[in-house]
């Protein structure tokens, strides 16, 4: 690092021009993952590629994300309008489709260490490419594969003494890599940091904050002032809302919360309000539900039943909205030294209200959240570690998985055949952090069953192909069926404990398995109380409360219409019936049915474009829309 002031380009092009001058034709460009992403220029970094096969380009990271397309036409024709109002209006990245094709040119590389979920399970030239490194990880792999270009979306305050920068969203890897490269930079090596000024940027404080002569290049292009990408909340289910009821039991007043994104996060930030301002009504609920009464004992020795008198604070891998929300409702409010800190994020995902609201505090608020690496965030180890126990105290670290296992394993980012799904992120580290921690808990939140092409199937297996969290890390288990308890605890215990939570029609089977295992007695019978785990049971205990106004599919709104959540939830059930032979012939049946006379339809059909249909397909498309809906 020195003073001088680094040179400032209006265009990115000009940018690239000045890298390739100053570090070669070999570039490992290491960029900023999800929103900090600066996609203009390395879109100009993948044209030059391209156009130039003597420049050998080679792209490290992560959560590289894209507004949704649509695989079918009638997905398009939905996601289509949506996408362009909703996910932003930057670029999307330029290596996406021939990647996904695994036709990405011979001198261009992509590594990633965490994919958007689900998004790159068919592309080979993915899959081979794919890292698989912790994410405190990062910034040491990067270094040792010889990065000399770091890139990302900053927010920059011009001032006398040369400017301020804000690493905004993402600090996470960079400030942990800068430290490392700096070193090979002192040793001559040639190095470029590059940061693209995007107005939409929060500048947020804490080790995102870092002075203008940090970068050596800085690309100022009004142009590219873009939206940050802003994926909207989605609705939340009922075994969601009764995870998150669960786990708002296990909360411990005056504690430490970690939560992820998504509409899990956004059931457990709602079932923690509602036990913080309308106490009673959510002890109801719990008792309804029968998870109250089941797991009182794990509720009064892990967690608590009254409102956040003492508040909590926040350490977490991504800062989303559902923070705020516990800000505004007052539960996150336990300041901790010596910054004053009410949150320690590593980097920023949400909707775009989320962005805009923290663009718009006044800075001493705004302060209150601050960013910081993933060295920080995510580990204990260091010479902050007194500071960090100290600060994170009765901490819940709730993260959720794909599946678990009887022996309380965890599958969270990849499929038995070796296939991955997204990556291990974070949750090794909290996991680990959690069995550190004095006091400290993790909580995995897993949906008991999926649907897998219109089949119900449980979550919870005997044995699994691939572990994410193995078994003798496991601590505590949730699903919408209660709490399975997993710390010092025997295979006999664990097992017992795993199936109480399972739904109750895949519980015989797997009962069987571990007793063929000899993991349980022969004799071993689940007890009485957990032999309901039933969808339905759950949908009867919350319709009271729903007819009340509580446990809405979307409490705190979305950017989505309500047209679009009906059509999407009407598609996606018809590509689940589509894939049985019994799904396909009722869905045939329904083609030949007349059109429904609901008028109710009609403005759905024209948000698809099908209310007048031009020729035989898309007269074929409306009434498979019709029969969807």
């Amino acid at each position: 690092m020195d003073d001088r002031a680094p040179r400032v380009f209006a265009d990115v092009a000009d940018c690239v021009e000045a890298t390739l001058a100053r570090v070669g034709k070999r570039i490992v460009l290491c960029a900023a993952i999800g929103a900090g992403k600066p996609v203009a220029l390395l879109n100009e970094f993948w044209r030059r590629a391209v156009a130039d096969t003597s420049i050998d380009l080679t792209i490290l990271t992560g959560l590289t994300l894209a507004k949704p397309r649509g695989k079918s036409e009638l997905e398009r024709r939905l996601v289509a309008p949506m996408a362009a109002r909703i996910f932003g209006d930057g670029p999307d990245p330029a290596w996406l489709e021939p990647l996904h094709a695994s036709a990405l040119p011979a001198n261009v590389h992509v590594h990633e260490f965490f994919f958007e979920p689900g998004a790159w399970l068919g592309s080979a030239q993915a899959q081979q490419s794919y890292a698989s490194i912790n994410y405190t990880h990062v910034a040491r792999s990067a270094a040792a594969l010889g990065a000399n270009v770091v890139a990302q979306q900053i927010a920059l305050r011009p001032d006398a003494s040369g400017g301020r920068a804000s690493l905004g969203t993402n600090p996470d890897v960079t400030t942990d890599l800068l430290v490392l490269l700096d070193e090979r930079r002192r040793d001559g090596h040639p190095f470029a940091y590059i940061g693209q000024v995007n107005d939409h940027m929060p500048f947020m404080f804490g080790r995102a904050e870092v002075p203008a002569s940090r970068f050596d290049f800085i690309v100022d292009d009004p142009r590219e002032y873009r939206e940050l990408f802003c994926p909207p909340n989605l609705p939340i289910s009922t075994a969601d809302h009764a995870i998150a009821l669960t786990a708002s039991m296990l909360i411990r007043d005056g504690g430490t919360i970690q939560i992820g994104i998504g509409e899990l996060g956004d059931a457990i930030v709602y079932a923690m309000i509602l036990r913080h301002r309308e106490n009673a009504l959510w002890r109801h609920v719990l008792a309804d539900t029968g998870l109250g009464p089941r797991f009182a004992a794990e509720q009064a020795a892990l967690g608590g039943d009254a409102p956040f008198e003492h508040g909590l604070y926040a350490v977490t891998e991504m800062f989303v909205d559902g923070f705020l929300d516990l800000y505004r409702a007052g539960i996150l409010k336990r300041c901790v030294e010596p910054d004053g800190a009410l949150l320690h994020g590593a980097f920023m995902l949400g909707p775009r209200a989320f962005y805009q609201e923290l663009r718009a505090m006044p800075d001493a608020e705004r302060a209150l959240f601050r960013m910081m690496p993933v060295s920080f965030t995510n580990e204990l180890l260091g010479p902050e570690w007194d500071l960090k126990i100290a600060q994170r105290r009765d901490a819940r670290f709730i993260n959720s998985t794909m599946m678990a296992t009887l022996g309380g394993a965890v599958v969270s980012d990849g499929l038995a055949d070796g296939r991955v799904v997204s990556g291990v992120g974070g949750q090794y580290n909290f996991v680990a952090q959690a069995h550190s921690l004095p006091g400290g808990r993790s909580l995995i939140a897993l949906r008991a069953t999926r649907d897998n092409h219109g089949r119900i199937e449980s979550n919870i297996r005997f044995g699994y192909g691939h572990v994410t969290i193995p078994r003798h890390l496991r601590d505590i288990v949730l699903t919408e069926y209660g709490v399975a308890d997993l710390r010092a605890r025997t295979d006999a215990e664990v097992a017992a404990a795993m199936l109480d939570i399972a739904d109750s029609r895949f519980q015989p089977g797997l009962l069987a398995e571990a007793q063929r295992a000899g993991k349980l007695p022969a004799d071993y019978r689940i007890r009485d109380q957990h032999r309901r785990n039933l969808p339905a049971a759950l949908d009867a205990a919350l319709a009271p409360h729903r007819a009340a106004g509580y446990f809405g599919e979307l409490p705190y709104g979305t950017d989505l219409t309500a047209e679009e959540l009906r059509l999407g939830r009407a598609l996606k059930h018809l590509k689940a019936r589509a894939e049985s032979w019994s799904g396909r012939l009722s869905i045939a049946a329904r083609l030949l049915r007349p059109l429904p006379r609901d008028p109710a339809v009609a403005p759905l059909l024209a948000r698809m474009g099908l209310a007048t249909p031009r020729g035989l397909r898309e007269r074929l498309m409306r009434r498979i829309v019709a029969a969807a809906l």
